[in-house]
């Protein structure tokens, strides 16, 4: 072991040296690619950390290096009191809310106990920032001891005598009363007027819940300067609407118990981020479970979406690095809600757009329908831009209100582009010739045949004339208008444009006769023109000028003129005149989220956002005054009049369940499933297994499921036909039938035997096994044949919900290589008329969302801190704008014969994509997926290996072992390969076991020590859960206060376990659907509900640990999905460990992917090589280098397992399958990158046919590149043939 001085010698100063240099160097490491030292010393003295600072800067500067880190380790003997003092400096130095609390303290140490005397208080600000922890925690590192820590002395806070200005504490949270609550509820008041100053809330409507008084005098939070210096602080009031917030309890190692709360608080001016924090100390607290709940409790007017006014002190945070409001003070306050209080009959809105018009709009329909019907307004109509995707929204909406005893109704619309195709001959003009001719117009559904008339105008649209934008032909809408009522919609209408371009009366007249009512709108929404007025004419680079339509709209009396032309045109022909407001936001502060949405999308004039906003009937009588009393016509009567037109039965998807119909499928499922049991289980069946399938045949068949299994049945048998298994996945292996009836490989009946002769079987209902693959070999008591081992206990309640009418999910993993010809064969079942692929769409998500509200900032030209960018993205993505659409990757949704798509929505292009073939639904899938069949034939990799590891060994895959021990070694060491953990690069041997290879499962593997499948099952869920294995099981496993078998794993296991204790079935599934959902940790079920399953479970004998991990639970996977997942990778791993040369073949060959051929044929060396200089790179390393480095990890796992590669040869190798041959792999053509499927047939096609005289010759018969050619030939593909045909004569 060297000294420090012996090795830096050379480097440091010699003051440095006379420090440092008889540390004894334990760890000395160095990484070039990120140029750090990493130094572990020790030594008997002390150095204080100030020292040690001045060493790592030292050498980082000596060495030229990025980083240094110096862990110096001490003798026990080494600490003392001035120790303990020099480590309180450090940690001060570190954390500035310690600062001035340990001036002029003292320090005493005697037999590991250490008292420190305070002199100015702070204690409960010491205790609540974790200084004990990091004390003790810094101890134990350097000196390798214990020490308990005691305070004395002035516990509260006390004036500190320091240079800056003092840091207000506040007093110990155990001397600390919460307010006193009053005995008598004080009386209501009513807010029924306009707060003052124009603030969104009432400041006077402040209560205090927490702190001693509340500061009423707010300021604006962008009015607020931050301290300029650390330990500096600033006094707030300010209020803000609540977001983000976050609150955790935290067991101190002092016993004591202490309550964080973060949040972040908005005016809409700024964001701030505030902090709150309680201690409790079990010296003062008797019971401070009960004290911490109480605390929170008396705070719970602090929730997300609340008013505050705030209170406290603002300055920086050295940990969060950022300012953060130290709250003092807490007062709810009352937030203004904008009403319409119109006396008399109120107006109805007939233009209102949602967050699917084309990122124009942000406002929800749902959120649209509940204020229109808040404010008293009958009904709304909902007019997307081109589309009708919000309608199942819709209907959701108004069917609540009408479920809760309240009457609305919702007027189905759309605003689309029109082009008048028997005005313009359209023929031969390009799409955007087209697009000039756009004008929109509002379509509003009088009754069912209209909504079906519309769906088809849209499809039509969609599918046959996008230009751009979906256009409705006016020949199309001749046809179909039965059922509609056509307006004439806004300054893009085509009566509106024609009146700003001053087209005579008689044309006018001409236009809006084909309109059943027209349109005009608030003078705001059409002030964009008075500004551009000033517009020169565009003119283009050829020269051809575009004048400007606006340049005699001077003034906004001028726009009043246009909508006086309307009403004398609507006149004229006896046509009502509608006044709406074009709703593109639904409140006057969502115009933000609007402008953020536009500056994202690149526009400039966002500045000016119109007033797009729902207004109430009062506020569109003053828009419109200057009709004088006729303003009450446009603006009430007219509108009420067209919606009393609009049927109440239009529902945009029928109620009740459409599936295809296969005669006879009920009497074919019984058939299918009991012949199957009756040959695995004998006849007649055990009564377990014959009340089961009772059950659960009743269910199905009695609630029209049956269709669906024996859809799901034939395409498997249709894919066996073809020699490929297929995979079950989602829930469907809950279903014992779905088992009988070849759907699913998971047998989700009690951990049992059978035996394969005489059928005796044994079954272990009490929950003492796992997985009846756990089960120990055994012979049959009767025949003494080898008993099968099988059964995983999963209820069916959780795939069909408990009174079992839950619409069935039916998700199957096909061969990727026949996953088009299933898809296929459902057209041929049910007609391809009837089949479309289920469509979706997306919204805005988080990162985009973040930029877009980064571009709002830069347009308009302001400074924004990062809580309120977070809180803007946030608006942005929460507000769910559509972003595109497009089809589910294995959804087919089926249509029976005696309907039409129609009657259940429209159908375009997945993302209006028009050379695409591929004809989806209108409506994202989940909107019809109760209503009309969806099947998911996915494509997958495994079914495709199994085909391939079939094909070279002979062994089918269902006869392998379930239980073979070392296959159950692959998941905890290396040993089964013959290889080490660091020949590997890995703890466990789980490369290619599909779920079990990743980096994280794999770490997963090295904590949990998995001993069986049931482990296997569980590190499956956990693995694809969240906030169910990190900050939960894992934490509970590392604790050892439970093992991978006792955690919670999958969804199924609560219900399972809480039965086996001896709860009620029917709450068993309750508690399970309400923490599988998440709805405890989310906050989506009452406090009550959950104490009252708490003391359900507690009843039952169910531990505290086990409550508690149920809390934070957000997601968990299904246990049939983990299950088909584990018995997928136990197959695999038997041929891993059994056939290993087959099982690389078969997977590379399931994988046709780009493979680094030049290196591999090389050998294990230039693997590991390339593998080293891929890892060098560290993160700028491109994604294509680190796919390359994980296809590179199996083939070193290979190659050091004994396994050679043979180069791409023409006259050995195939054009896509990777064959063994010899006890080697030999290389497909498709390895080589840059050889496609299709390039790789062609060269073995060609190389079939042999006997070539040059390569010029075979790259003629091959048809492909002079490069691949070359590339061939430079691996020594070519067996020598020359480069040409000609001979020399030499």
């Amino acid at each position: 072991m060297y000294s420090f001085g012996e090795l830096f010698a050379t480097y440091l100063s010699a003051e440095t040296l006379k420090i440092f240099g008889e540390l004894k160097i334990n760890l000395c490491e160095l990484n070039d690619e990120s140029r750090s030292l990493n130094l572990k010393l020790s030594g008997d003295t002390y150095i204080p950390f100030s020292k040690t600072n001045n060493l790592r800067e030292e050498i980082k500067h000596a060495l030229r290096l990025d980083s240094v880190t110096a862990e110096i380790s001490f003798s026990k003997t080494a600490f003392n009191a001035a120790v303990a003092e020099d480590i309180v400096t450090e940690i001060r130095t570190k954390n500035i809310v310690f600062n001035g609390f340990f001036n002029e303290a003292l320090y005493k140490l005697e037999n590991g106990n250490l008292t420190i005397t305070l002199k100015y208080g702070g204690y409960d600000r010491i205790c609540s920032a974790d200084f004990e922890k990091t004390f003790k925690s810094i101890v134990k590192k350097r000196f390798n001891t214990d020490v308990n820590i005691y305070f004395d002395g002035e516990l509260e806070s006390a004036p500190i005598n320091l240079p800056e200005p003092e840091v207000a504490v506040k007093k110990s949270p155990e001397r600390q009363k919460s307010m006193p609550k009053p005995e008598k509820a004080e009386p209501e008041i009513k807010y029924d007027y306009k707060p003052k100053d124009g603030l969104p809330v009432y400041l006077e409507s402040a209560k205090l819940f927490y702190g001693k008084k509340i500061d009423a005098n707010v300021k604006k939070l962008n009015s607020i300067v931050p301290p300029e210096n650390e330990g500096e602080s600033v006094y707030v009031s300010a209020w803000g609407e609540v977001f983000g917030l976050e609150s955790r309890i935290i067991d101190t190692r002092r016993g004591g118990k202490m309550v964080k709360i973060k949040f972040y608080f908005s005016d809409t001016t700024n964001s701030f981020c505030a902090s709150l924090t309680k201690f409790f100390d079990p010296k003062y607290s008797k019971n401070m479970d009960e004290d911490a709940a109480q605390f929170l409790s008396d705070i719970s007017p602090l929730k997300d979406g609340a008013c505050v006014i705030v209170n406290g002190d603002y300055s920086f945070d050295s940990w969060s690095r950022d300012f953060v409001l130290e709250v003092k003070a807490l007062a709810a306050i009352k937030k203004y809600e904008e009403t319409d209080d119109y006396d008399g009959e109120k107006r109805v809105e007939l233009h209102c757009h949602t967050n699917m018009s084309a990122k124009d709009a942000v406002s929800s329909a749902g959120d649209i329908i509940n204020r229109a019907y808040k404010w008293g307004h009958k009904a709304v109509a909902i007019t997307d831009h081109g589309v009708v995707q919000s309608y199942p929204e819709i209907a959701d909406a108004v069917g609540k209100i009408r479920k809760n005893g309240g009457e609305f109704k919702a007027i189905y619309g759309m605003e689309g582009y029109f082009i008048d195709d028997t005005r313009h001959n359209i023929e031969g003009l390009t799409a955007k010739e087209k697009a000039k001719l756009r004008n929109h117009q509002i379509l509003l559904v009088k009754d069912l045949n209209g909504l079906k008339n519309l769906y088809q105008l849209v499809s039509d649209a969609h599918l046959n004339h996008f230009y751009g934008r979906p256009v409705i032909m006016r020949s199309s809408l001749d046809r179909l208008r039965e059922g509609l009522i056509v307006g004439s919609a806004c300054e893009q209408g085509e009566l509106y444009r024609a009146v700003v371009d001053g087209k005579g009366d008689d044309e006018l007249l001409e236009i809006a006769s084909y309109y059943d009512y027209l349109e005009i709108q608030p003078l705001g929404n059409n002030e964009f023109m008075v500004r551009e007025s000033a517009n020169p004419d565009k003119v283009d680079k050829k020269g051809n000028v575009t004048p400007n339509r606006f340049k005699n709209v001077t003034s906004v009396e001028v726009i009043k003129n246009f909508n006086r032309k309307i009403v004398e045109i609507a006149d004229k022909l006896q046509k009502p005149v509608v006044a709406t407001g074009d709703v593109h936001f639904l409140k006057k502060e969502d115009g933000i989220i609007r402008q953020i949405v536009m500056a994202g999308q690149g526009f400039d004039d966002i500045q000016n956002q119109a007033p797009l906003y729902l207004k109430s009937t009062t506020e569109m009588l003053e828009d419109f005054s200057y009709f004088g009393d006729r303003a009450y016509e446009f603006v009430v009567e007219n509108p009420n009049k067209i919606a009393d037109m609009i049927s109440d039965d239009v529902i945009p998807v029928p109620k009740g369940n459409f599936p295809p119909v296969i005669e006879g499928s009920d009497d074919l499922l019984r058939e299918i499933c009991w012949k199957n049991a009756k040959s695995i289980y004998g006849d007649p069946v055990p009564e377990i297994v014959e009340k089961r399938l009772n059950k659960e045949l009743n269910s199905i068949i009695n609630n029209g499921f049956s269709i669906m299994y024996i859809s799901a049945q034939k395409l498997v048998a249709k894919s066996e036909e073809l020699g490929y298994y297929v995979g079950s996945r989602g829930s469907v292996g809950s279903s014992f039938v779905a088992t009988m009836a070849g759907i699913s490989e998971v047998n989700p009946l009690a951990p049992h035997y059978v035996c394969p002769t005489c059928k005796h079987s044994e079954f272990f209902t009490d929950g003492s096994v796992g997985s009846g693959f756990d089960l120990p070999e055994k012979n049959c008591p009767h025949c003494n044949t080898p008993l099968n081992r099988d059964g995983h206990d999963i209820p069916f309640e959780t795939f069909l919900g408990f009174k079992g009418d839950k619409v069935p999910d039916i998700d199957l993993n096909f061969s990727d290589e026949v996953q088009n010809t299933i898809q296929d064969y459902t057209k041929t079942l049910f007609g391809e008329e009837n089949v479309f692929k289920a469509g979706t769409i997306s919204t805005i998500a988080e990162k985009t969302a973040f930029g877009f509200a980064k571009a709002y900032a830069e347009k308009m030209n302001i400074t924004l801190n990062q809580a309120e960018l977070n809180r803007l993205a946030s608006k942005v993505e929460h507000a769910q704008v559509k972003n595109t659409t497009g089809q589910h990757p294995a959804g087919m949704i089926i249509v029976p014969r005696d309907k039409t798509i129609y009657d259940f929505c429209p159908v375009q292009h997945p993302a209006d994509d028009v050379n695409s073939d591929i004809i989806t639904t209108h409506f994202d899938f989940h909107s019809i997926h109760d209503t009309i069949l969806k099947l998911d034939e996915l494509g997958h990799v495994v079914p495709t290996t199994y085909k391939y590891l079939d094909e070279y060994t002979g062994i089918d895959v269902n006869t392998v072992s379930m239980s073979d021990p070392k296959v159950y070694s692959l998941f905890t060491s290396t040993e089964a390969l013959g290889v080490s953990a660091e020949e590997i690069e890995s703890k466990t041997g789980t490369f290619c076991l599909p779920e079990f290879g990743t980096s994280f499962v794999r770490g997963m593997l090295v904590d949990c020590k998995p001993k069986n499948f049931s482990d296997l099952l569980q590190i499956s869920g956990l693995s694809h859960g969240t906030d169910v294995y990190l900050g939960n099981a894992k934490d509970l496993i590392e604790d050892g206060t439970c093992t991978i078998s006792e955690v919670i794993g999958t969804r199924d296991n609560i219900m399972v376990y809480l039965i086996h204790q001896g709860m009620d079935e029917g709450r068993a599934f309750k508690i399970t659907e309400t923490v599988r959902k998440g709805l405890v940790a989310k906050k989506k079920v009452s406090q009550e509900d959950w104490n009252a399953m708490e003391d359900d479970m507690r009843a039952v004998g169910v531990p505290e640990w086990y409550i508690n991990s149920c809390g934070k639970i957000k997601y968990m996977f299904p246990k049939a999905h983990a299950a088909a997942y584990v018995i997928s990778a136990i197959r695999l791993g038997w041929y891993k460990v059994y056939r290993p040369l087959e099982f690389y073949c078969a997977y590379f060959t399931a994988r046709p992917e780009d493979v680094d051929v030049p290196t591999v044929i090389k050998g294990r060396g230039a693997v590991l090589s390339k593998m080293n200089e891929i890892k060098a790179k560290g993160k700028e390393a491109a994604k294509k280098e680190l796919d390359t480095y994980d296809t590179l990890l199996v083939f070193n796992e290979m190659m050091a397992r004994g396994i050679e590669i043979l180069p791409i040869d023409i006259r050995h190798s195939h054009a896509m399958k990777y064959l063994p041959e010899n006890g080697k792999m030999r290389l497909p053509f498709g390895a080589l990158s840059g050889v496609g499927e299709k390039a790789a047939y062609s060269i073995y096609d060609a190389a079939q046919k042999g006997n070539y005289v040059s390569r010029e010759d075979f790259a003629v018969e091959a048809g492909v590149s002079k490069t691949i050619i070359q590339n061939l030939a430079d691996l020594g593909a070519l067996a020598d043939l020359p480069d040409t045909n000609q001979m020399s004569l030499f």
